[in-house]
């Protein structure tokens, strides 16, 4: 019996254009710039930009049974399965009309890396990867969130070695496999896209 899982993919006959598609994963840890960045790089290349955790809130929001069953999911504390929001993100890419796209904050784990390759097919034009040493993340995260209960240095520390356990074997894979681009997101916002042009302009 089909479950809502396979809702929104296509059939597997298709050959969707989005398999011709370039990919760019943007990794970083918290507060390394990576939304301001992919905001910069879909004004300047014409990138789609997607975040795989605004695709499963949008599909929440859309009340579809897919959504629910997220919804669902999420209520009982449950991880929502990479399957899931790989197929959101190909649906995503589908419906665009771009062939370019942006996916911000994926890969975060090698679970979520070898559904991608499994369910899409493709894999990503390179990865770029914002470093930046864990002390100034905090201090911005801190800077700009203060007041916020969930920014404290405990939260933000927590959230970063989920992101070092989680997050930097999959930098490590890619890396390689000569397909990791590293950019110093510790400078000034301006600097860091100057490099993030030079490298889409040699790139793509």
């Amino acid at each position: 019996m089909e479950t809502p899982v396979d809702a929104p993919m296509k059939d597997e006959h298709e050959s969707p254009k989005w398999k011709k598609s370039i990919v760019v994963f943007v990794l970083g840890g918290p507060g390394s710039g990576k939304g301001t960045q992919c905001a910069n790089i879909v004004k300047q290349f014409g990138y789609t930009h997607f975040s795989a955790g605004d695709l499963l809130r949008s599909e929440i929001k859309s009340g579809s049974e897919f959504g629910a069953m997220i919804q669902s999911l999420i209520s009982q504390g449950r991880i929502v399965p990479s399957v899931i929001t790989v197929k959101l993100l190909c649906k995503a890419m589908e419906e665009s009309g771009n062939d370019k796209f942006l996916i911000d904050g994926f890969p975060r784990n090698e679970e979520n890396r070898i559904e991608f390759e499994n369910v899409a097919k493709i894999e990503p034009a390179f990865v770029l990867f914002f470093d930046c040493p864990e002390e100034e993340l905090e201090r911005r995260i801190l800077n700009r969130n203060q007041g916020r209960e969930d920014d404290n240095i405990e939260t933000v520390k927590k959230r970063f070695k989920v992101f070092v356990d989680s997050t930097l074997p999959v930098v490590g894979y890619y890396e390689s496999k000569g397909k990791l681009r590293k950019i110093n997101a510790a400078k000034p916002s301006e600097e860091v896209f100057e490099a993030v042009k030079d490298l889409f302009a040699s790139e793509t």
